[in-house]
């Protein structure tokens, strides 16, 4: 048991660079209190006295602002940040290693029996906020942002933004150097785009540079086959530039220069 509460006190510091000393994690920090709390009504639980865990538990609550039902299912390390507002299901399985923040919920969707929570594998962070609902899997090492709402099951390693929640991928970093040159190649650099902006209009734009070079591959395969069929023929590699002017928000003339028009009507 103590083994365990020095584990528990070793990895808020691992976590948390506000904690100084062990003292003061172990009597200021309401997660470690919650944890502590169900530990023992999860034993209370297991062996049939279901009252008494249930009790203890709403007073733990009413200590920490932390809701854990003892029947959830909580592996070592396990830290809650903050904790205000966290609330953790019946059926919950949550692995090693994970953190959570204010504002957690772990729910359910149904009032069925049976499994109806969310299970989070190993190293999972959930952000301050968010709302994981259902008997899905959040994979190893995930990270749910703050607000989200999640609904589905989530891969290894994936990040989860939004309401409802959608998985961001990073992008690999061929697909990075493809659209690169097709920003030069075209005379456009997408400023800032990246596939974590919430931005639609930019994200239209990385996929226009996609399909653009899917485009010029086949186009370019078709030259290779005509030349070869006919000596004569020959292929142009300029391609004309876009005139930044057509990206402008309205702050330039048509000369290109900003502020340049008529001051007669101000």
């Amino acid at each position: 048991m103590f083994n365990r509460l020095r584990e528990d006190i070793r990895s808020v510091f691992h976590r948390d660079p506000a904690a100084r000393n062990a003292f003061e994690v172990l009597t200021n920090y309401p997660g470690l209190h919650a944890l502590m709390f169900h530990r023992m009504n999860h034993r209370l639980w297991g062996w049939g006295f279901k009252w008494l865990a249930r009790t203890l538990s709403t007073l733990a609550r009413w200590f920490t602002g932390i809701e854990i039902h003892p029947g959830a299912s909580i592996g070592r390390r396990f830290f809650i940040d903050h904790g205000m507002g966290v609330v953790i299901g019946e059926t919950t399985v949550i692995g090693d290693d994970v953190t959570l923040y204010q504002g957690v919920t772990l729910g359910g969707t149904s009032w069925g029996h049976g499994k109806r929570h969310p299970t989070l594998e190993d190293g999972v962070v959930v952000g301050a906020g968010a709302k994981i609902l259902g008997p899905f899997t959040i994979g190893r090492n995930a990270k749910v942002g703050s607000n989200a709402v999640v609904t589905k099951e989530v891969p290894e390693g994936a990040t989860v933004v939004g309401i409802p929640g959608r998985i961001v991928a990073k992008p690999s970093e061929e697909d990075e150097q493809r659209r690169k040159a097709m920003e030069q190649k075209i005379g456009f650099d997408a400023y800032g785009l990246s596939e974590e902006m919430p931005d639609p209009v930019a994200r239209s734009i990385r996929s226009i540079l996609d399909h653009m070079h899917v485009v010029d591959e086949r186009v370019e395969n078709m030259c290779r086959v005509l030349k070869d069929l006919d000596s004569s023929y020959r292929e142009s590699s300029e391609l004309p530039p876009v005139p930044r002017e057509d990206f402008d928000c309205g702050d330039s003339e048509p000369d290109g220069k900003p502020g340049s028009g008529d001051s007669s009507n101000t």
